[in-house]
């Protein structure tokens, strides 16, 4: 049976969003596009033997929208008979692209294929693509008659329901920080960033080399001076009770970024004289409670799992995506994963959280942390819009 392999990734910086983001001024097409450029120059592939682009974008709308990988293609310099397509699992979107890039090369579809991601939330702000209109139609509202709420009442419900504390949100939060600001002291993030130009206030061009909403200097205590994010009197009315944590502190930022992966099996690898990362083992989606929304990792992670026939003392690294950081800790609950290998370089509430790109993001990071550590075995998740998640589990290649 024909395999699947991670030649290379790599990603940007992550910037944050505006006022203030050096990446504020870079169309989202002109940021996919060096993600993609970067990697096909890295592996030194023909871009003529690239068979498709798949990509992941949540905010398909205004400079994000009309097939936005086949611009970022086109953008990167590869020829125009590479095709694209953007695909929509919203967080989950570019891990999803992951997903489909390896089974197309599983079933023989593809030989080399590149997954990919991108979201600019400065110039496509979150939710913009419903623009004020009802996504969900009369029928979603009659199944669901009680009506379902925002991510972060979403958050909310999940700290709730397993009783985490404001003091353990926030001191999860500031370990995301401290391990993201020690990876980047460390060089750890080195290998898989690739540095860009970008506009500033007054026109000229910056260098962005690292990412911008890690904060060095976070703590506990000061994340505890925050405010609730969410709170509001309709949803204090629904939802008596609730200990209202979630703040912006210990919630992922506004970002943006991209990220790409080349993907192959190891035979056509071999033919082209390149050396895989990493073999992508086992693959799992599931949909879950579209109310608490976030917890579809857990099932997921157990789906994976089960496929990959692994125990969870199996897995040497775990990248879960910091949407919320009860989200994480949920998760760490019920799947009883060790937490020194969960997020060791950090998670998205420090590094960031680019939508359509974080699954592309945890994905580069997942390998740089297997080889950084000499793990064997990755294992990626993150929760999605509407109660869904992707798991994926990667074995590191020597």
């Amino acid at each position: 049976m024909t395999d699947a392999v991670i030649v290379d990734a790599v990603r940007t910086p992550i910037g944050k969003g505006k006022p203030n983001g050096t990446l504020a001024g870079v169309h989202p097409v002109d940021l996919h596009a060096h993600a993609l450029r970067s990697l096909v120059e890295r592996t030194g592939v023909d871009p003529a033997r690239i068979d498709d682009v798949i990509s992941g974008a949540v905010g398909q709308i205004g400079e994000q929208s009309m097939n936005t990988a086949r611009w970022a293609a086109l953008a990167a310099g590869l020829p125009e008979s590479v095709p694209a397509v953007t695909v929509d699992r919203q967080c989950g979107s570019s891990q999803q692209a992951v997903h489909f890039a390896a089974q197309g090369v599983i079933a023989g579809a593809y030989d080399v294929v590149l997954a990919s991601g991108v979201e600019s939330m400065s110039r496509v702000p979150m939710g913009s693509q419903a623009a004020g209109r009802d996504p969900f139609g009369p029928q979603v509202a009659a199944r669901y008659p009680d009506g379902l709420v925002p991510q972060g009442i979403s958050a909310e419900l999940i700290a709730a329901k397993w009783g985490f504390s404001r003091a353990q949100l926030d001191e999860f939060s500031a370990r995301s920080h401290q391990r993201a600001a020690r990876a980047w002291a460390d060089g750890k993030f080195a290998g898989e960033v690739a540095p860009l130009k970008a506009p500033g206030p007054d026109g000229a061009l910056a260098d962005v080399t690292t990412d911008e909403t890690v904060r060095p200097g976070t703590t506990p205590e000061i994340l505890a001076g925050l405010k609730p994010a969410f709170r509001a009197d309709v949803w204090e009315q629904r939802f008596p009770g609730l200990g209202w944590h979630v703040t912006a502190g210990n919630s992922s930022p506004i970002n943006d970024g991209a990220a790409a992966l080349m993907i192959t099996s190891s035979e056509t690898a071999k033919a082209l004289g390149l050396r895989p990362r990493a073999r992508l083992h086992s693959f799992a989606v599931t949909g879950d409670d579209p109310l608490l929304m976030l917890t579809g990792i857990i099932p997921a992670t157990r789906k994976v799992l089960a496929r990959a026939g692994l125990a969870v003392s199996d897995i040497d690294a775990f990248e879960v995506n910091e949407a919320f950081a009860s989200v994480v800790l949920a998760w760490q609950h019920e799947i009883g994963a060790d937490p020194a290998k969960v997020n060791v370089n950090g998670g998205a509430i420090a590094i960031g959280h680019p939508l359509g790109g974080s699954g592309a993001r945890l994905m580069t990071t997942l390998l740089s942390v297997l080889e950084q550590t000499g793990g064997r075995y990755g294992l990626q998740t993150m929760c999605e819009a509407g109660g869904l998640a992707n798991a994926t589990i990667v074995e590191r290649l020597d």
